[in-house]
């Protein structure tokens, strides 16, 4: 309050120099693109597109429900998006970059447009709190030298470099503003954020500029067009966490980025590892195999199978030396798949990934006794998850380590389910539904990964590229 009252009685100038001495404690702003930075990119977060809004899976979201099992189809934003699609408004996506740096480009995608969509103006800036930026951080992004960028039906586009440094370890949430010129048609989206965005009415034009929320009254548990942030540096090699909802987050903690792939993070930082950045190419629902949910199942809303997706999500990756890799739950337990189906699948997806010269950690199943939804908690289904897990443990050569989340996070009493400490849902409250991991359940996958293996992998990759 002392420094708001010497401000005003300052002028303008003090005013500005007093917000920028407290903002420089732990953010430095520099210029675009320093001719001094190294050529390579590293992703330091990543969305996978998941489908067109609104088919996918959330927690959190406000507004009414479509049909299907309750909490997992999306809700509707029908006081943002009334007819489903963004229309002349700013949406204010907000996302926490697991690694720092002072030269950054954001990736936006249309992939499941059936159209171009515009964004007449989009900025990066350093997010306060809610909706609010801190002063003087906003920037600007420009593609290829232009404010305004349209992109085409099914395509990614990268903005320009734009700087902002931001410090490990006291890394700050970014907020990416776009304003959709227009109508946008389907949006492409990332249904399951576990991150509170923020929307402007339809019609209220380019609020990319705005320091203050009062035009974002809308909020949003899900993130629309972003794909990724990437970091300029010449020092860091990308692990890819990739999986279904136990990987994407589900029942973790809103806001708390508290997911396995954050955890683990966390943990490399506090052992002084900022050169591996770890990111999150999870999606909800997803399957390994193209076998589609059993009857009645929502197959859009899982996103593509990730044999589809692998290139998208994991290959084309800037950096990437390592891939944990747990998936094959949903194909056993929504889409009735076999064992052989699944393994068949890990296995097509180990030899892809490590003819590119990368790295892959194969992750057991964790449990799904008790389910009650499709066939998850089914015995037939936990023998199947069994022999999925004896393959990956038993390793063949298929994949270059093995990390047993099964192990930790089953019951001893029963194997089959998770243990109860684990078995609760710390986004919305109220008990588990047996499939995911709470937070805490979550820690402990993440303690599970030998951060020791990663880095090693992660610099016998490097050598090899070189």
């Amino acid at each position: 309050m002392r420094q708001d009252v010497r401000s005003e009685r300052s002028g303008p100038r003090a005013a500005l120099a007093a917000g920028l001495l407290a903002t420089l404690a732990w953010v430095a702003l520099v210029a675009p693109a320093a001719a001094r930075e190294a050529p390579g990119w590293v992703p330091a977060w990543t969305a996978a597109p998941v489908a067109a809004y609104p088919a996918g899976y959330t927690v959190g979201q406000p507004g009414p429900e479509l049909e299907g099992p309750p909490g997992l189809v999306a809700p509707r934003l029908t006081a943002a998006f009334p007819d489903d699609q963004a229309s002349d408004q700013t949406l204010r996506m907000i996302v926490r970059p697991g690694i720092g740096g002072r030269t950054w480009r954001v990736r936006l995608s249309n992939q499941f447009g059936t159209g171009p969509v515009t964004f007449g103006r989009a900025t990066v800036a350093v997010r306060q709190s809610g909706a609010t930026l801190v002063p003087g951080t906003s920037r600007p992004l420009t593609f290829s030298g232009r404010r305004s960028v349209t992109v085409a039906r099914g395509a990614t586009v990268a903005s320009d470099p734009v700087g902002i440094r931001l410090r490990e370890p006291q890394l700050r949430d970014l907020a990416v503003s776009l304003n959709v010129a227009g109508a946008s048609g389907p949006m492409t989206w990332h249904g399951a954020s576990f991150t509170t965005s923020y929307l402007t009415d339809q019609g209220a034009g380019d609020r990319t500029a705005d320091p203050g929320e009062e035009a974002f009254p809308h909020p949003t548990t899900s993130w629309f067009f972003l794909a990724g942030l990437e970091v300029r540096r010449r020092d860091v090699a990308t692990v890819v966490a990739l999986g279904d909802s136990i990987t994407d987050g589900y029942f973790s903690t809103i806001n708390g980025h508290d997911r396995w792939p954050d955890v683990l993070r966390r943990r490399l930082e506090l052992r002084g590892e900022p050169a591996l950045s770890v990111i999150n190419q999870g999606i909800t629902g997803n399957m390994v195999t193209r076998v589609g949910r059993l009857p009645g199942g929502c197959t859009v809303c899982d996103g593509p199978p990730l044999l589809d997706r692998l290139e998208r999500d994991v290959l084309r990756q800037p950096g990437v030396r390592a891939v944990i890799l747990m998936e094959g739950i949903n194909d056993l337990g929504s889409g009735g798949a076999t064992a052989a189906q699944v393994i068949a699948g890990l296995r097509e997806v180990a030899e892809r990934v490590r003819a590119r010269g990368i790295r892959i950690v194969g992750a057991t199943l964790t449990p799904a006794g008790g389910t009650e939804f499709d066939q998850y908690g089914t015995p037939e289904t936990d023998a199947r998850r069994q022999d999925v897990n004896a393959f990956i443990r038993a390793n063949g050569g298929v994949f270059d380590a093995v990390v047993d989340f099964a192990a930790a996070t089953e019951d001893p009493a029963d194997r089959s389910r998770l243990l109860p400490v684990f078995d609760t849902n710390t986004s919305v409250g109220g008990p588990g539904d047996h499939l995911h991991p709470n937070r805490a359940g979550l820690a402990a996958m993440a303690r599970a990964v030998d951060v020791d293996e990663l880095r090693r992998f992660a610099r016998r990759a490097a050598a090899t590229a070189r």
